[in-house]
């Protein structure tokens, strides 16, 4: 079973519609002792990452989730909330990437909205990914580029597209919403 966790953070069911639609049984929760009895877990996001990480303390999800040894996929605010610190809120988040999340420069283009492409693709997410495949972005946040960076996008300034270190990936774009493509790399996780 794969546990979504949810906390107040957007889009956990559009991700359990997309894991529906490939065969792939899973669970909307907040239960520490489900989240670790799962084989997969995704922790997903749409929303601000200060009260996000208030919440996440008060069920102490924010110590679970570190600890966690079974693949976990982080998306969007999922993937910033597991970094080091936010500039959002100035938000001290889960350190498991060491790497800062900024906000994008003041531009009548933020936040970044809609398809792009990946490149320097790497790691086992991206299995039998084409080269600059597009997916679904949605930010005004975005973690720089560092040794864990697995994909890149540019968008104003090229930043960490994807990140992977040991059992944890993170993607800064939606794969639930990217189509074919995203439905590629979610298998590829599912299938860890």
């Amino acid at each position: 079973m794969i546990a979504i966790i949810q906390y107040q953070a957007g889009n956990a069911r559009s991700v359990k519609n997309a894991l529906d639609r490939l065969g792939c049984p899973a669970i909307i929760t907040e239960d520490a002792e489900t989240i670790q009895q799962a084989s997969h877990v995704i922790f997903p996001g749409v929303g601000a990452a200060g009260p996000a990480m208030q919440y996440l303390g008060e069920r102490q999800l924010d110590e679970l989730i570190p600890r966690l040894t079974q693949p976990v996929l982080g998306i969007c605010l999922g993937l910033q909330l597991l970094c080091q610190h936010t500039e959002e809120h100035d938000t001290q988040g889960m350190g498991v990437f060491g790497v800062g999340v900024r906000r994008f420069p003041p531009d009548d283009r933020v936040p970044h909205i809609g398809w792009n492409s990946l490149q320097d693709m790497q790691g086992p997410l991206f299995r039998n990914v084409p080269p600059a495949a597009d997916v679904y972005f949605v930010h005004s946040y975005y973690a720089e580029c560092c040794a864990q960076t697995t994909a890149t996008t540019h968008y104003i300034r090229p930043f960490s597209a994807a990140l992977q270190r040991d059992n944890f990936f993170a993607t800064q774009f939606h794969p639930e919403k990217s189509a074919q493509t995203g439905a590629l790399i979610l298998q590829n996780f599912i299938s860890l």
